[in-house]
Parts: C-alpha cells; sequence; structure tokens
C-alpha cells in the first residue's frame, strides 16, 4: 500500500497502523529504509593500526549484512563486503591483524583494499579475474572518530549528518572516549518506529519523565527540522549543567542542557556536557526493537547530574509508554491520529519521511 501523511501538520493525520502491525511492510523497510540509509557501525578504534580488520554485521539482528572495516598498509580505511566472491564464504569472523584476507574455504586471496589477489585450481577459467572477483566496496563515512557506513546509499552522508556536524564542531570528539560500564541494550516490545517516534517530541516529558522534568525547561524547549535530521534543544531549568558555547555559536547565550539529535531512520545523538549518548534502534520484529545505548564520555564527573542522568530510569520509562501504545495500535478501534503543530512537528516529519523511502 502508499503510505500518505499531509504536508501540512495542521490538516495531517498519523502514519496508519498497517506500517507498525504488518509483516510485510517490516521487511520492505529492511530495503527501502534501512539499507539505503546511513548507520552507525562503531568508532576508529575498529581499524587503529595498520593491518586491522574487524568484521561487523550491519544493522545486527535486521539486515545482517556481512561487512569488513580494514586499514591497510597504507594508512587507508575501507568497508568492504565479508563474503568470498568465489561461493559466498565470510571471510573474516573475528576482528584481527593481517597483511591481506584470504577464504579459508578455497583460499581465495584478497588484497586489503578489496582486490582479487589470486585462486588456486582455476587454471582454464576464461575471463578469470574480472570486477566481480574483486570484494564489493560498501560507502562509508567518518565524522571525527565515529563509523558510518549504508549498503545501497540513496543520499549522501553529508546531507544526512551536515547539519549535526556543523552545530556541534565547537565539541572535542576526539576527546570523548567510550565508556563500556554506561553502555548497555535494552529489548523493547514495541515496533522500532513508535519508539523513535516517542523520541522525537518532548510533548510526553512533563507526564512520562518526572524526574527530566524538574531539569529541563518545558516551556523553551525547542524543535528544529533538517531534510534527514531533528533537532531537539533542552533548555535547562536552573541554569545548572550547561554546554559552555562560543560566541559564535548560534546558540550562545542559551541554557542548553541538553542536543537531542535524531538521524533518519533510527539513530539518536544525544550531547551533554559531560559526553554523549548514542542510540541505535534495531529492528527485531514488527512488534520488537534491542536499542542499544553507547555512552562516550568527556568530563567524568558529570554524568551523574543534569538531563544526561540516570539515563536508565528515563529510557525505563519510555519503554514502559511505548509498550502500552503497541498494544494500543493492535487495536480494531484505532487506526491513525493527530498532530500537536505545537510539540510534534519532529514526528510528523518523521512520517512523512518513511512515506518517502516507503513509497519510493
Amino acid at each position: 500500500m502508499k503510505f500518505f501523511v499531509d504536508p501540512d501538520i495542521r490538516k495531517a493525520e498519523t502514519l496508519d497502523t498497517s506500517f507498525y502491525n504488518s509483516r510485510e511492510n517490516f521487511e520492505i523497510s529492511k530495503k527501502k529504509i534501512f539499507s539505503s540509509t546511513w548507520q552507525y557501525i562503531g568508532d576508529k578504534n575498529l581499524v587503529r593500526l595498520q593491518g586491522q580488520l574487524s568484521p561487523k554485521l550491519f544493522l545486527e539482528g535486521f539486515c545482517n549484512d556481512p561487512i569488513l572495516f580494514v586499514r591497510d598498509k597504507e594508512d587507508h580505511v575501507h568497508c568492504l563486503s565479508n563474503v568470498c566472491t568465489h561461493r559466498g564464504n565470510i571471510l573474516v569472523d573475528a576482528a584481527c591483524t593481517a597483511s591481506h584476507i584470504r577464504c579459508r574455504y578455497h583460499g581465495r586471496k584478497f588484497k586489503l583494499n578489496g582486490d582479487f589477489s589470486s585462486m588456486p585450481e582455476f587454471e582454464g577459467v576464461e575471463n578469470f579475474p574480472s570486477e566481480k572477483d574483486n570484494l564489493s566496496q560498501v560507502p562509508f563515512s567518518q565524522w571525527e572518530q565515529f563509523l558510518f557506513a549504508s549498503i545501497d546509499a540513496k543520499i549522501s552522508a553529508g546531507d544526512v549528518l551536515g547539519d549535526m556536524k556543523k552545530r556541534m564542531s565547537f565539541l572535542p570528539l576526539t576527546e570523548f572516549s567510550h565508556h563500556e560500564i554506561l553502555s548497555r541494550d535494552y529489548v523493547v516490545k514495541a515496533n522500532w518506529a513508535l519508539y523513535c517516534e516517542n523520541y522525537l517530541e518532548g510533548f510526553h516529558i512533563p507526564y512520562v519523565h518526572q524526574s527530566l522534568a524538574a531539569v529541563l525547561d518545558y516551556n523553551s524547549y525547542s524543535t528544529e527540522l533538517f531534510p534527514y535530521s531533528v533537532l531537539q534543544l533542552g533548555l535547562s531549568r536552573g541554569g545548572d549543567e550547561i554546554f559552555e558555547l562560543p560566541k559564535d555559536h548560534p546558540d550562545h547565550g542559551k541554557k542548553i542542557a541538553a542536543y537531542y539529535w535524531w538521524i533518519f531512520p533510527n539513530l539518536m545523538f544525544n550531547f551533554y556536557p559531560w559526553g554523549l549518548s548514542i542510540n541505535i534502534v534495531r529492528p527485531l520484529a514488527p512488534d520488537l526493537t534491542k536499542v542499544s545505548f553507547i555512552t562516550y564520555t568527556w568530563k567524568e564527573n558529570k554524568p551523574d547530574r543534569g538531563a544526561g542522568a540516570d539515563l536508565d530510569k528515563v529510557e525505563r520509562e519510555d519503554e514502559s509508554i511505548v509498550e502500552d501504545v503497541q498494544k494500543g495500535i493492535r487495536s480494531s478501534f484505532y487506526k491513525n491520529g493527530r498532530y500537536s503543530p505545537a510539540r510534534e512537528t519532529g514526528t510528523h516529519h518523521f512520517h512523512r519521511l518513511i512515506c518517502e523511502f516507503m513509497n519510493s
């Protein structure tokens, strides 16, 4: 079916519930939405040294395309298909250091840049080797220390990440360190899009997050829309635990406690004065989602204060309400609703992008 959300938020109705409940739409979104957009893969420590190889699954649990990050001897980073071009065997199954890539099935060998190198017992094969025997190059992008990839990019990484990169350029992101203890996974019994919708509006904060509402000034909470991203600005109620912004920054003079960035379709970059929490929303089933919180700290003395304090509690509150919504959208009495023009512009923008990609 074709999906439609009116561009005029004052007239628009939300997405039809078939998007969330249909197994067919769930599978279609794998190619039309996720494979054609950009996913966070990890940071540059995956391949910090020459000759390092790091295998990954693109959006593990849903798309599962095997990819391989490699830093070659010339210090260039590559993102390659991790599937042998002979019979489809997985080439590298664990992080390692090597001078080449060799398939353990039949011995096919590749250079670290993905080019075919050699193959035993192939004498007499015509038109061999050809371009098809090289490993496919997977589109990837790097922002400071963070690595992104796309299977079949329909839009450039610059178009998707550019607005966030420009706005947050005042932060020394290369000084941010991964904090394993504060990083964790959550399983939510709801559709992935419901989780994103909840994130994209501050409308629910006074009702669902009492502790967060005590820190943020709800009346000054604002949402900014960009082509493939949304920024929500959380200003401090009391002026504590805020960013020190340079004088030439567009937000200078504001008491900002948090920058909440959403990147279409399923990434959240939450910047706090103490660091960053990256949230990856991974679809598992039409009514099941895995959310990974990946934490980077900058100022070790602040993770327990301000808008970024007690993220686990806020997450559990979000899970509870979103899981209730999942139960509600199965009802025969509900098909769609309306938007608040004052508070739900981010969710409306998200729904419009879903329509664009699903109908393409």
